[in-house]
């Protein structure tokens, strides 16, 4: 359905075009950047990404068939002595949402994170009126942890933030009970 590649400086313009206000850029990227979104910012945040050992993995999301651009999502703050990250910037393209592409790219980076970097425990933070966002997650198999109040003042309103996270063996769990429902369609 798609596939990841490392965002690259190619992929900067389409990305932000998707971004039509500051508040909508603050959802999707928290206190990362400032709005307006520029090609140098975007080029500072992959400067140090992408590469063997790296803190920080950007990805773009390609239709497999098509070969658009249809989001990103980024794997970030890896901790490898603790075993930790982050997934964040979370985006798919308005007219692409609700196609399923959301659980894909998750299953892409949740295998990224736990097989292939062997993290522990992987995080993200959603925002708590983000009510698509959430039931997403918690579909995937993220289990809320708890709930930062009041942790942005946007447009006169605060937001807060829900934490959400999924350890290793939940993931393993997760991929024996999908194999497992496979076996029985067979």
């Amino acid at each position: 359905m798609i596939e990841l590649r490392p965002f690259t400086k190619k992929d900067i313009k389409e990305l932000i075009e998707w971004i039509p206000s500051e508040a909508f850029m603050i959802q999707w990227s928290g206190s990362t950047f400032a709005y307006p979104l520029t090609p140098r910012q975007l080029k500072e945040y992959i400067r140090y990404a992408n590469y063997e050992g790296a803190h920080t993995y950007a990805f773009s999301v390609f239709h497999q068939q098509t070969g658009q651009l249809v989001g990103h999502i980024s794997l970030a703050h890896i901790d490898y002595h603790h075993k930790t990250g982050r997934i964040g910037r979370v985006l798919l393209k308005e007219e692409e949402r609700g196609k399923g592409y959301c659980s894909d790219m998750f299953d892409h980076v949740l295998s990224f994170g736990f097989d292939v970097l062997g993290l522990h425990r992987i995080s993200l933070g959603v925002f708590d009126f983000n009510k698509a966002a959430i039931k997403s997650y918690e579909r995937i198999g993220f289990l809320r942890e708890g709930m930062m109040r009041d942790v942005k003042h946007v447009n006169g309103q605060y937001w807060s933030l829900i934490e959400m996270s999924m350890i290793d063996y939940e993931w393993k769990q997760r991929e024996e009970s999908s194999a497992e429902a496979i076996k029985h369609i067979q």
